[in-house]
């Protein structure tokens, strides 16, 4: 099963394996504080579409189509969770404030439907 959570919160045993999928290093947590089992980079939508989103949730149908896209460009950066998800629980760890529009949530969505199909 896929989930996501906010780095800030207290990891939990029935969170699984652990991932995060920021480009950037959250703000304000130490990278020994953070209870993690890998950090996915390539994962993150790019920097370009990371500023060109800021966060707005009138982009975030576009948004998430524009990082589909680099998803399906890109299957080696998220085969690594489809891996883990075989073998249990998986938690996407995201930094950004709002819980409904963020990468996250899109690529945890893309995910779903990938393994789908």
């Amino acid at each position: 099963m896929l989930k996501v959570k906010r780095v800030y919160e207290k990891a939990e045993p029935s969170d699984g394996t652990r991932f995060l999928v920021e480009r950037l290093w959250p703000r304000g947590m130490r990278k020994e504080a953070l209870q993690m089992d890998a950090w996915l980079k390539d994962v993150a939508p790019s920097s370009d579409l990371r500023r060109w989103f800021g966060h707005d949730p009138l982009k975030w149908d576009e948004f998430e189509k524009r990082y589909w896209a680099e998803l399906k460009s890109n299957p080696d950066a998220w085969a690594p969770i489809l891996q883990a998800a075989k073998q249990g629980d998986v938690t996407l760890l995201y930094s950004a404030h709002d819980t409904e529009h963020n990468n996250a949530l899109a690529l945890m969505r893309f995910l779903e439907k990938s393994s789908k199909s």
